[in-house]
């Protein structure tokens, strides 16, 4: 068991897809970011980065292949889960530990994004109906409006 965290940093590098076998189920999948987590203090017109860190970022989820070529390296991230020491011995022997975030959640935050473009949805229910879901039971309004696709942020 971890500590829970919600921290925001940027993503480092490219995003890492593995995919691992379960039997007769199907594959657990895994995206990696690899985050720096920072600790930014104003400073005269700017800020300063006072002792940030880096930490490996695991979310494991069915769509994890679709996560992995979401992120991109630069992109402003906040991050929910577990922090964890993760130990391992390295082929020297020695024993090795790092932190990690087993993540819940990781939001794409709206810094330096220029546009948002959406794709079909992959659920089933919503496709054809013209209407949206709603949780409440209220009532559902039509989704038949002609929007334009590329939101400007």
């Amino acid at each position: 068991m971890g500590t829970a965290v919600v921290w925001e940093g940027n993503i480092g590098s490219a995003p890492e897809f593995k995919e691992f076998p379960n039997g007769n189920k199907d594959p657990r999948r895994l995206c990696r970011l690899n985050v720096y987590f920072d600790n930014p203090v104003p400073k005269g017109d700017g800020y300063e980065d006072r002792g940030g860190f880096w930490a490996n970022v695991e979310i494991w989820h069915a769509n994890a292949e679709q996560y992995a070529s979401l992120y991109q390296k630069g992109m402003r991230v906040v991050v929910q889960g577990r922090a964890i020491m993760d130990t391992w011995t390295n082929a020297e022997g020695e024993e090795q530990s790092a932190l990690k975030v087993q993540a819940s959640r990781v939001g794409i935050l709206p810094h330096r994004i220029e546009q948002v473009v959406l794709g079909q949805s992959s659920n089933p229910s919503r496709q054809g109906t013209g209407q949206t879901p709603r949780a409440s039971g209220g009532p559902q309004r039509s989704t038949d409006q002609d929007f334009d696709d590329d939101i400007p942020l």
